[in-house]
């Protein structure tokens, strides 16, 4: 086995991703981006939720609004659904595992406010029912897909963004997610601070 080729092989296709992605998906993450920024604008604030590696992108991303991204600039109202294992577990044991974010969304998220819901599949059972909290309260949806965009592709609303990797292979999504939270927090910099380069 040729490790190196291995690996840069991994470079290639997570490039290439990026770049067929990028024609697609900039104008949906450029309305996104205003989406976020306006709801913070307004006082609201954006809840994040996801499964594995897609919870570690909600908390990313509400840690470089609440933190920092590249610039300093006042804290930003940003929660990650994905941290409180007690309220994790005492719903998935109490309720089920389906509601653990959908109780959060209920419990913290007003009309106003966004949710921004990853799932690289499409099919997280739990943040599509976060996804139907979140619309039941007023809140739009900023969501994070792969593949054919699954069922939550099909439950987003005309005011709800949807950010959607074509392509199968899981670790590629979650690649492009990654870049594309980027953009989400350097966009919000941008026009809340003006921000040029």
């Amino acid at each position: 086995m040729d490790l190196i080729a291995r690996v840069t092989k991994h470079f290639e296709d997570s490039i290439r991703t990026k770049q067929e992605s990028a024609e697609m998906l900039a104008p949906p993450v450029a309305v996104a981006i205003e989406t976020l920024t306006n709801c913070l604008l307004a006082g609201g604030k954006i809840l994040a939720c996801g499964n594995g590696g897609s919870a570690a992108d909600a908390q990313h991303f509400a840690a470089e609004l609440v933190g920092r991204f590249e610039v300093e600039r006042q804290e930003l109202a940003a929660i990650a659904l994905t941290t409180d294992t007690s309220i994790l577990t005492a719903v998935a044991n109490d309720y089920a595992f389906s509601q653990v974010f959908a109780r959060q969304v209920r419990a913290l998220g007003n009309a106003g406010d966004v949710l921004l819901a990853i799932s690289t599949s499409g099919n997280s059972e739990n943040v599509m029912e976060a996804i139907v909290a979140a619309q039941q309260a007023g809140m739009r949806v900023v969501a994070l897909t792969g593949r054919d965009g699954g069922k939550i592709g099909q439950m987003l609303q005309e005011d709800d963004v949807h950010l959607c990797v074509p392509v199968e292979r899981t670790a590629r999504i979650q690649e492009t997610h990654l870049l594309i939270i980027h953009c989400l927090c350097d966009g919000i910099d941008s026009l809340l601070l003006g921000v040029e380069e």
